[in-house]
């Protein structure tokens, strides 16, 4: 099924086909007009010729990310197409990848919003979504200050220590009862709680699917909404209509979670009153507006929240469910990975920690690899071109959409060897990180746009994945062999697998 198919499908009533194609028929013919002209007179890049009216978009399967990595082997690393009404470049190399997000990192530091980001007004307030001026300035110096500081996250180790040892009390119980684990599921569970105790000093999450989760689920379906194909993406004109009402439905969804948020801000104002202090996030927050109210506002807190359990949640437990599929599927390299943790230990007692980290090469290398493979966002967020600029002698006209295949990246073999195969070893070979320095590898981005959150994904990562093997051994449900497993993605706001991980723990 390719995206034209998704789109139709996902496409909801009221408004039935043909009233809705009739429609389209009528309003496209002068976006095509504009369209076609505006391409024949500039000089964009290399690319397929666009259809009228729809552009490129039959040129893209169910998953684009693929789509254009094919594409890019025929039009090159810089390559342009039509996504309906949209002018988007795609950058699928190192070289590309530099000039853009280093050279000309400020020309192309505007973002391309997407009609669902607009739900509860979020792109008026979120730090991605914001222009880089001096809002998006100040918020993020407040998210590197009061949420990712290192001291911040030294002095955190103990809370997330405490969610990792829940998680393995959970496993350890399924193990005990010969119950299978869904992996995504339980590391969903853990990074939100992970998130939600630092932020807040609640949990939002519980591992059994009985208890009510509403903050949880709420989170789920505004990334699911996020994920699918949107018509009023690549036809603007078509926004205030809402064809597939998924901004109605996000809304709902979204003031969900900002009446939850705001519930826990009203009742820690009160508690603050009677000099109750819980010393986390949300009081250092308060401290800092009490401060200087100009400096940060309520909104922008609400927001910024907001912001970090839906970019922070999904993708942690996303990767950890791949780099366990992989581990899975290559029991030498659990073995090898799980040695070195057991190396490292003082006693047999003692549980992986965030100190233990640099100790561990292998297991780095496995966190590597697996970003290499599964990037939790292939196109990366989209960037905008807010000017014309030159590049490589073609022009990136203002407004265009930028997408940066890292997935492609990650499987160009000429930057890596056997790119289909996970070996983590070839991390322990040169000295390539993804902090935002080697372009080759940028699965968290890059320039004034890199992911605030790395260095606690960072820590979060190796830490789950270490507890879960340095513990347990791990086989598949049904005895289905390793080698048959699914290793389908499925595309969205993430790349998470098509067939959720479902494992059985083996106390070790």
């Amino acid at each position: 099924m390719h995206i034209w198919s998704a789109i139709t499908e996902s496409t909801q009533k009221p408004m039935d086909y043909s009233t809705f194609f009739l429609l389209f028929s009528s309003l496209f013919t002068f976006i095509y007009v504009l369209t076609i002209s505006g391409r024949r007179n500039s000089r964009l890049p290399p690319g397929p010729y666009p259809f009228p009216i729809i552009g490129s978009l039959l040129k893209l399967s169910d998953k684009p990310h693929r789509s254009l990595a094919s594409l890019s082997k025929r039009y090159g690393p810089l390559m342009s197409l039509k996504l309906g009404s949209r002018t988007t470049i795609v950058v699928s190399s190192p070289d590309i990848a530099k000039e853009f997000f280093h050279t000309h990192d400020i020309s192309f530091s505007g973002r391309t919003i997407p009609d669902v980001a607009q739900i509860v007004d979020h792109d008026k307030y979120s730090l991605a979504w914001l222009p880089t001026g001096d809002q998006w300035r100040r918020l993020r110096r407040i998210t590197r200050e009061y949420l990712f500081s290192v001291q911040r996250l030294d002095d955190s180790e103990f809370l997330r220590q405490a969610k990792v040892q829940e998680l393995l009390n959970h496993v350890d119980t399924c193990c005990r009862n010969k119950k299978a684990v869904n992996i995504g599921a339980v590391a969903f569970t853990t990074t939100l709680n992970i998130l939600s105790k630092y932020m807040f000093s609640v949990d939002f999450g519980q591992y059994d699917n009985v208890s009510s989760q509403e903050f949880k689920e709420a989170v789920m379906a505004l990334m699911e909404l996020a994920g699918r194909p949107n018509l009023a993406d690549f036809f603007p004109i078509l926004k205030p209509f809402d064809p597939q009402g998924l901004v109605r439905r996000g809304n709902v969804y979204g003031k969900k979670l900002m009446t939850i948020i705001d519930r826990i801000i009203d009742r820690r104002l009160q508690s603050r009153s009677s000099s109750s202090i819980n010393n986390d996030v949300l009081d250092s927050l308060l401290d800092a507006m009490h401060k200087d109210v100009s400096a940060f506002s309520r909104d922008e807190m609400r927001h910024l929240f907001y912001v970090l359990f839906i970019a922070g949640t999904d993708t942690t437990s996303s990767t950890l469910e791949w780099a366990m599929a992989e581990l899975i599927r290559n029991p030498e390299k659990m073995a090898i990975a799980r040695s070195e943790i057991l190396k490292s230990m003082q006693n047999d007692n003692e549980i992986v920690q965030e100190t233990h980290i640099s100790q561990l090469p292998y297991l780095r290398a496995v966190i590597k690899e697996t970003l290499r493979l599964h990037p939790p966002v292939p196109l990366l967020v989209p960037r905008k071109a807010i000017h014309d600029v030159e590049v490589h002698g073609f022009i990136v006209p203002k407004n265009a959409q930028i997408l940066c295949n890292v997935w492609a990246m990650g499987r160009d073999p000429n930057i890596w060897s056997d790119t289909e195969m996970f070996m983590p070893e070839r991390f322990l070979e040169v000295n390539i990180d993804y902090k935002g320095q080697d372009y080759e590898f940028i699965p968290f981005g890059v320039g004034r746009r890199i992911c605030p959150g790395l260095n606690i994904a960072h820590r979060m990562l190796h830490v789950m994945l270490g507890s879960l093997i340095h513990k347990f051994d791990w086989k598949l449900e049904g005895n289905i062999r390793a080698q048959d497993m699914d290793m389908e993605e499925k595309f969205g706001l993430t790349l998470p697998r098509k067939v959720p991980l479902i494992a059985i723990p083996v106390k070790l």
